[in-house]
């Protein structure tokens, strides 16, 4: 869709939604010199050609366009219809001081802190005898106020002597891309929420404009099930991921063997890249080469402990906006189901953090019986705050791909059978230390003297704590291996001492355990001979083992 068919379709959805006549005056100010910017104390709208204003309108619209990085354009446009005596009153106060100005040849004084553009003195205020280029602007008050001669660079000074102000009705918003293609940008949003601070949030519209289908990729169109396994795998090594063990494999048989339910659960020690291959899987299903490149149908969401009831989900009614909160998880969902033909993937980050019956009861209930997620009680669809109608209840899409990840500390909670009975859990507790350091070094050169140094002792220690089920994951090793390449770079002290603070600072705080353990113990303190503080931190656990019959480093 070209940027004039984009403007057009906008334009002809607010026309549509305002109930737009013949004798509505619409104004489109979306050329590159001529869209909104933000001033201080407010935000110029455009510069519009107002000379051919009829008394007898019976409402304005002004349609502009705010642009943010990448790619992000919130269209809006403001109407004016109850106000509209103001609004005509205040550009015939204009033209009529703008003729004065004319026939004494003079300016008006000024004595108020506007700005003015450079064809102005800092002390005049100048009216132009014509309205064919008035300056909109949308100050913190939530008035709309007006001049057709030169602009005003801020909006923090008495605005009175300007009157009269024009009340909006209404500002209808639209976001391109559409949020099923393209993650909206934090700044877009932040925009939105902005004006419903100066006008009001009951005056903020949004309408769902653009469908984005066509923005796929055609390598979004295809289930997993029809990828070839052996170019998944590439391409999750491509985007970097390192599982030698299968665990590529099992997980795309575990996520996709049934037709209408996908749910697997990541299971292991903290750091083995349990949320990387879930978002590595889904990058290289959608055809992604880069993490950098933005997924739109992939959804992250981290779970948060205090969680009790599925709202943190599924979303809920906010009396004070009027609207539907659409978490992430249910944006996934609205996603999932208007895109029907596109995976659509969901990753529940520490599932068990909270107890997982509490809040993804009603998710596994409709795995279970196809049913619905019941999100309210309206017959009318309500408008969500992502600018989606949110239907009474939304059945769960077979194109929707669940995964979750757990670890199993003193910080989590224990999972029923009730979630394990409807999820396939693979277990990645399996750490190949010297693959790994070996891939670190093929694939960062400046890393390979830092990997070589790390290797001996890590790998030797690995292997004794991992007998204990106290193993480490890849993220402790490339932390280990970047803090000693820091130290050949900047600090330039002793590499045995620099693997002293490591142990104590990254390793060793993992140790606890009973008299069961204490093999362990001693064969760790025997390992770190030469390493003066190491050492003296396992003596100290020896002694607390010895005194209390138990020891935990932290």
């Amino acid at each position: 869709m070209s940027l004039e068919e984009r403007q057009q379709k906008f334009l002809s959805e607010v026309q549509k939604h305002f109930g737009a006549t013949k004798a509505t005056r619409t104004n489109k100010l979306f050329g590159v010199s001529n869209s909104a910017k933000i001033v201080e104390g407010g935000m110029q709208i455009g510069v519009a050609n107002l000379q051919a204003v009829r008394d007898d309108a019976e409402a304005f619209i002004i349609a502009s366009v705010m642009k943010f990085p990448p790619e992000d354009e919130v269209y809006f446009a403001i109407l004016v219809r109850k106000d509209k005596a103001n609004f005509l009153t205040r550009l015939a106060d204009m033209k009529r001081l703008g003729l004065a100005c004319k026939a004494t040849g003079k300016g008006q004084d000024d004595d108020s802190q506007e700005e003015s553009d450079s064809s102005e003195s800092d002390k005049t205020f100048k009216y132009s005898d014509r309205n064919n280029l008035v300056s909109l602007y949308l100050a913190q008050d939530g008035q709309l106020w007006m001049r057709n001669a030169g602009f005003w660079n801020s909006l923090n000074f008495d605005l009175s002597q300007y009157e009269p102000a024009v009340t909006i009705d209404e500002i209808v918003i639209a976001l391109h891309p559409p949020t099923a293609s393209a993650r909206r940008s934090l700044l877009a949003r932040e925009f939105i929420g902005w004006l419903g601070t100066l006008v009001g949030r009951g005056k903020i519209r949004e309408l769902t404009v653009w469908h984005d289908v066509v923005a796929l990729k055609p390598s979004m169109l295809r289930m997993p099930s029809s990828v070839s396994i052996n170019e998944i795998e590439d391409s999750v090594k491509t985007l970097g991921g390192h599982y030698p063990n299968g665990e590529v494999r099992r997980f795309h048989a575990a996520l996709n063997f049934l037709d209408h339910k996908h749910f697997v659960i990541l299971s292991g020690l903290s750091g083995t890249g349990k949320t990387q291959l879930a978002l590595k899987y889904a990058r290289a299903v959608h055809g992604l080469k880069n993490s950098e490149d933005i997924d739109p149908l992939l959804f992250e969401c981290p779970i948060r402990p205090e969680w009790t009831d599925p709202t943190g989900l599924t979303g809920y009614y906010d009396v004070l906006t009027n609207r539907y909160v659409v978490p992430t998880f249910l944006e996934a969902v609205l996603v999932a189901t208007a895109h029907r033909e596109s995976p659509v993937f969901v990753v529940l980050d520490e599932m068990n953090l909270a107890r997982i019956e509490y809040y993804f009861s009603d998710v596994l209930s409709c795995m279970e019986t196809g049913g619905s997620l019941q999100l309210h009680s309206n017959n009318v669809p309500l408008e969500g705050s992502t600018g989606t109608s949110i239907r009474a209840e939304l059945p769960l899409p077979t194109n929707l791909f669940i995964i979750g990840t757990i670890n199993v500390d003193e910080t989590t909670n224990p999972i029923s059978d009730k979630v394990l009975d409807r999820a396939s859990v693979i277990d990645m507790s399996t750490v190949d230390t010297s693959g790994f350091l070996t891939l670190l070094a093929t694939r960062y050169p400046n890393l390979r003297t830092a990997c070589a140094i790390s290797e001996p002792k890590l790998t030797e220690i690995h292997e004794i704590m991992q007998q204990y089920g106290l193993g480490f994951g890849y993220r402790l090793i490339e932390e280990f291996v970047r803090y000693h390449a820091f130290n050949i770079e900047h600090i330039k002290i002793e590499s045995s001492d620099v693997t002293d603070q490591l142990l104590v600072q990254k390793v060793l705080v993992k140790l606890r355990g009973a008299e069961r353990q204490r093999q362990l113990l001693k064969s760790l303190e025997k390992i770190c001979e030469g390493l003066p503080q190491a050492q003296s931190y396992i003596r100290k656990l020896l002694s607390d083992l010895d005194d209390f019959g138990s020891f935990q480093a932290m």
